[in-house]
């Protein structure tokens, strides 16, 4: 299925969106619940899978239950474009951090990447999983056994957290990433699960046991602030149930203190 032409424009810098342009008839696909706004004139349609060429009842419950399998909703929506002129619909990041624009056509027509990162694309974009090749990848690195593919000659577009920096790796060169620090690669990469050495900075290093090994030739994209790691250090200063609305503050400290708690 060839995919849908369309153009874009992202606003904004932590907390950034894309306004997609849609011609008569045109159509992207998106995530459930990343729908900013849109134009009168855009339909907007629940879907199974992501509405390419999987025909006939078993091969759309076969294109969701790819999705399930990444942890995605079973839906998908599509929004096109019913009126006679060009008209708009944004779609918004679920957290600060970065939206990368990726044509899939200057990438081989496939990307892979983390599971939650994918949020919108042109209708066309095929939305399914990649197994990783060696069982160790699964099991210890941070984006499990399965990964998001993105297959196809469109445009797709992925969210990330913090800073998204792009490396091209040449033949044989090796990058080690933080297991959550990989947003996504191209299929050319190869990627595996190393062990940290040593069993002081296995253990008190703070990093992890684990680290991504992506070997080039290709590209891939790191972020600087995974999802994962933004909510542990929120959950981890957020007040305990039971605990007063001034809890954690130098007055309440002392007050503690001077009262023998």
């Amino acid at each position: 299925m060839k995919n849908h032409v369309i153009d874009f424009e992202i606003y904004g810098d932590d907390m950034q969106f894309v306004s997609v342009e849609l011609d008569p008839q045109e159509t992207v696909i998106a995530e459930a619940g990343s729908l900013m706004m849109m134009d009168d004139g855009i339909h907007m349609e629940t879907i199974f899978g992501d509405a390419t060429s999987e025909t006939g009842l078993m091969g759309k419950l076969f294109s969701a239950g790819k999705r399930v399998l990444t942890g995605e909703s079973l839906f998908m929506t599509a929004f096109t474009n019913q009126a006679s002129g060009k008209k708009h619909v944004s779609f918004a990041s679920p957290y600060p951090g970065k939206i990368i624009p990726m044509d899939l056509s200057q990438y081989h027509g496939k990307i892979i990447c983390q599971k939650d990162s994918f949020l919108a694309a042109a209708k066309g974009v095929a939305v399914g999983i990649e197994f990783q090749r060696k069982i160790g990848a699964g099991f210890f690195g941070g984006e499990g056994f399965i990964m998001q593919k993105l297959e196809g000659d469109g445009m797709a577009f992925v969210h990330a957290g913090g800073t998204i920096f792009k490396k091209d790796l040449a033949p044989g060169e090796l990058l080690r990433v933080d297991t959550g620090c990989l947003v996504a690669m191209t299929s050319s990469v190869d990627y595996n699960i190393e062990l940290v050495k040593g069993v002081k900075t296995a253990l008190f290093g703070g990093e992890g046991l684990f680290f991504a090994t992506l070997r080039g030739p290709g590209t891939v994209w790191v972020q600087s602030l995974p999802f994962s790691r933004l909510a542990s250090r929120v959950f981890a200063a957020a007040p305990r149930r039971g605990g007063s609305k001034d809890e954690g503050s130098i007055a309440k400290g002392l007050f503690d203190i001077f009262n023998g708690d």
